[in-house]
């Protein structure tokens, strides 16, 4: 066994300017980047897996001679292990600190379809199964790196059931002996670029209790096993992705426990359920921006909390493209679980969330992916989705804003939905609707017990007449509404508050004809402004019911 000696800074040509005819041999040797000098200071080690015995013949299992590799460059306290040209099947492999994981173009680490080629991760928690194909434990310094592919072959490992850890299920039942295709457990400085990850028996990237995470220019298509995540991060801090493109089964972007100093740019996604999805834990600081988002349903960004600290998120310029369900938010302040983690937060809130630049259209019910080969259960509350804000009991969500935001929902929905009323639960958007056949009272916006909610130049609009309003109002407190439009319906109240007060509407415009601009209703109703604005295709400015007192609404044109 042996390995190349090359400079960090040809390493770093030879590289790059493969595109134009320099690279690297199958035995790292430099070839069409002229003569390479090394000085010892600045030597780079290359551990080309092959001169350990491996074969890319795509049969040959190469677990032992990829993980010798990889110990080698440990043991000499860092390098790169190549994988070259080749097919290179492989069992579960340990990656260690200051080892560059190098894929060629033409090279792809295939996953064993074979159960017993895998372990769990030693030191990884077992929280979905720690069975895996690639993973590392308190590791520094760690890099994956190529244009070259890694399978998980997980096709070999469907057997038509998933993990059971959906609503109301708490993973009874659940298929966890799979292999994830990737863990990160308690890594600093941990680097992904460039690679193409594929084909994942279970989570596609794992990545928990880490610091200093950065993601670029990942490929992931993981649509072959159901629970088929795409990165699913946990208790993670400053962490960055950027150009990534991402399709996948399940949660594309998950974010649970207390992940902080996050942020995701530049980055296009579509699942069959949610994209950003967050949960519990302390959660703050997260800026996602300039993404795409399409083909997605079960909710493109959806926070489902129980006991939390949640504040501080920035969702801007994102575009969403036939989706269900776009932005959903449920608030408890009860424990969902027993994560002792959870219950310690005394006081637990969700606060501060600005969307900003929201560009979507929203499907009456979701459709089908083609390339999943497997039948998915469509919620009832799925259907004729909106914008959803609820919180309850004595818990308030606050501070939310939603800035230049233009919708376009399907439509549909009928009278009988919108006279119903809404359950006191506070969980996944559709977990709300379920209770209600045919989806909540809103076309577009539905919001409970909520402070401090502003809307700046929002517009709602409908394929097919919808008899619903569009926006509802449940107890939501300090609430501003400024150059708000939005199709009506003859009959329907446009807007509808339910025991709310201080709230200033202004600028606000009918685009179609509609019953009353506004409907009030409960005796708590107080301190309601309308001031100004292009109301004149409603039926009348204002409508009192249940106990409004006319003193609660004050119209100034």
């Amino acid at each position: 066994m042996k390995n190349e000696h090359i400079s960090r800074r040809n390493w770093l040509g030879v590289i790059t300017t493969a595109g134009v005819g320099a690279g690297l041999t199958a035995t790292g040797k430099a070839f069409g980047a002229g003569h390479i000098t090394a000085t010892p200071a600045d030597e780079v080690k290359v551990y080309n897996i092959n001169d350990f015995g491996a074969k890319g013949d795509g049969k040959t299992l190469n677990t032992k001679a990829i993980q010798s590799a990889i110990d080698a460059c440990s043991l000499a306290k860092g390098g790169i292990v190549m994988i070259p040209a080749g097919e290179f099947l492989s069992g579960t492999l340990e990656l260690k600190s200051h080892v560059t994981l190098h894929l060629s173009a033409g090279g792809k680490l295939l996953g064993s379809p074979k159960r017993e080629d895998y372990t769990a991760g030693k030191g990884v928690p077992s929280g979905n199964g720690n069975i895996v194909f690639l993973y590392a434990v308190e590791a520094d310094n760690l890099t994956i790196e190529g244009n070259g592919t890694i399978d998980g072959n997980g096709l070999a490992f469907y057997n038509g059931k998933g993990d059971n850890t959906g609503p109301g299920q708490n993973g009874v039942g659940g298929n966890f002996d799979r292999p994830h295709l990737m863990i990160f457990y308690r890594c600093n400085n941990l680097h992904l670029r460039n690679a193409f990850l594929t084909a994942s028996a279970y989570h596609c990237v794992r990545i928990l209790h880490c610091n200093q995470v950065h993601i670029d220019g990942i490929r992931i298509y993981n649509r072959v096993n159901k629970n088929n995540d795409g990165f699913h991060f946990n208790d993670c801090k400053y962490v960055h992705i950027v150009n990534c493109d991402v399709q996948c089964q399940d949660d594309a972007c998950a974010l649970f426990g207390s992940n902080q100093f996050v942020t995701v740019t530049n980055c296009s996604f579509s699942t069959r359920w949610s994209i950003f999805r967050f949960g519990g834990g302390a959660s703050q600081n997260i800026a996602v921006s300039n993404c795409l988002i399409y083909d997605t349903y079960g909710c493109p960004i959806k926070i489902s909390a129980g006991r939390a600290s949640i504040e501080n998120f920035t969702f801007s310029n994102i575009v969403m493209r036939n989706v269900t369900g776009p932005i959903g938010i449920g608030f408890s302040g009860v424990s969902n679980n027993n994560n002792s983690a959870s219950a310690s937060i005394t006081k637990p809130f969700i606060r501060n969330l600005v969307f900003n630049g929201i560009r979507a259209t929203v499907l009456k019910l979701p459709v089908p992916h083609p390339d999943i080969h497997f039948d998915l259960h469509t919620w009832e509350g799925e259907k004729n989705s909106c914008i959803t804000l609820n919180a309850m009991g004595d818990y308030y969500l606050e501070n939310i804003s939603f800035t230049d935001v233009h919708v376009k929902y399907a439509g549909g929905g009928t009278k009988e939905q919108a006279g119903k009323e809404v359950p006191h639960v506070a969980a996944e958007y559709f977990g709300v609707w379920d209770k209600l056949p045919g989806g909540p009272p809103a076309y577009g916006l539905y919001a409970r017990n909520v402070k401090g909610l502003t809307l700046q130049n929002v517009r709602f609009e409908y394929e097919e007449t919808d008899a619903r309003p569009a926006i509802v109002f449940d107890n939501v407190q300090d609430a501003a509404i400024n150059g708000f439009s939005a199709d009506g319906t003859p009959g329907t109240p446009l807007l509808r508050f339910i025991g709310s007060k201080d709230v200033l509407l202004s600028a606000c415009r009918v685009l179609t004809p509609a019953g009353p601009f506004l409907q009030v209703e409960g005796a708590a109703s107080a301190d309601i402004m309308i001031d100004g604005g292009d109301i004149r295709k409603a039926g009348q400015p204002v409508a009192l019911l249940k106990g409004a007192e006319k003193s609660s609404v004050v119209v100034r044109s």
